[in-house]
């Protein structure tokens, strides 16, 4: 019996090719049709057995292929920004391209500009909760890659986990009195009232890790300027688990898009130009459209904000 399909095609072709039998005889047979027969005997007096070979019926043209054109676009979009396909279908209906998200996450995945993730992330059903401007902020600090003139410098971030704006400043230690300026900076030009910070277990925000254990008096330790400051303006302080960076996961984001965008393409010789290289930087940050507010840039989610509950 015949193992492939060409075996299954040579069985009913090679005797009427050597003139054994007629075709119309074989047809009497055949479970296919002499029309096919006949397909088949031209193609083998044609190509021999490659002719013979199953082909795929798959359309060689798709009339609502996506032309050439704007798949240039496309990658050359993706290999300047490396936005997802989402923020792309943005930035293309600007130019007045009009493209599905999945359509164009196919385009970047078949170019190979996708990120290739070791490991298989599992994803857990969280239930988020609807936070109003200022209900919480999430502060965390991040080393500047570059030392200037020898010196190492530290970027300390707060952002809004319901509008995503965000402040940055740059200091030259990572101590309590930073921390402390940091959020008082925050406070006075925030346009909104903070009610409550999320930040990590670093010395420079609590010391619940580290002073509380060898404080005199277990029960009544002293407290953290950061935690004295948040009383004084009845503000919550909370702190994420230790080793669980996700937690913190808003701030932690907007630092890889610092690093991606700006430390890796911005150059500064100095700490007044870093600061204000910075200070553009972020400006341009909350300019820019997020996923997470459905393609609304941070400073117009607060402008709407304000607008409806006023």
């Amino acid at each position: 019996m015949p193992k492939t399909i060409k075996e299954e095609r040579l069985r009913w072709v090679l005797p009427i090719f050597n003139k054994e039998i007629r075709l119309v005889d074989v047809v009497k047979i055949c479970p296919h049709s002499q029309r096919t027969l006949e397909r088949w005997l031209a193609n083998y007096q044609k190509h021999g057995e490659l002719g013979l070979e199953p082909k795929s019926t798959r359309p060689r043209t798709n009339p609502q292929e996506t032309p050439i054109r704007i798949k240039e676009e496309i990658i050359q979009l993706r290999k300047q920004t490396k936005e997802c396909a989402k923020v792309l279908k943005w930035k293309l209906e600007k130019q007045a391209i009009n493209l599905s998200e999945r359509t164009i996450g196919k385009i970047i995945k078949k170019e190979g500009l996708t990120r290739k993730y070791r490991l298989r992330r599992i994803k857990y059903q969280y239930i988020k909760a609807m936070l109003k401007p200022g209900e919480l902020v999430e502060i965390d600090v991040k080393y500047v890659p570059k030392t200037i003139n020898g010196f190492k410098y530290y970027q300390f971030t707060a952002i809004d986990c319901a509008s995503r704006w965000r402040h940055l400043k740059i200091y030259p230690d990572i101590g309590n009195s930073s921390a402390i300026s940091f959020l008082e900076k925050v406070i006075q030009i925030a346009p909104f009232k903070i009610k409550a910070i999320k930040t990590d277990n670093g010395s420079c925000f609590t010391n619940r890790c580290t002073g509380y254990l060898k404080s005199s008096d277990p029960f009544n330790p002293r407290l953290h300027g950061l935690d004295i400051l948040c009383h004084n303006l009845n503000i919550e302080h909370y702190l994420i688990d230790p080793g669980k960076p996700a937690q913190n996961g808003k701030v932690e984001r907007s630092h890889r898009s610092d690093q991606e965008k700006f430390y890796d393409r911005v150059k500064f010789n100095s700490l007044d130009e870093l600061r204000c290289k910075l200070k553009l930087w972020n400006m341009y940050y909350n300019d820019l459209q997020h996923c997470a507010l459905n393609g609304k840039t941070p400073n117009q989610f607060l402008k709407e904000f304000n607008y409806f509950n006023n």
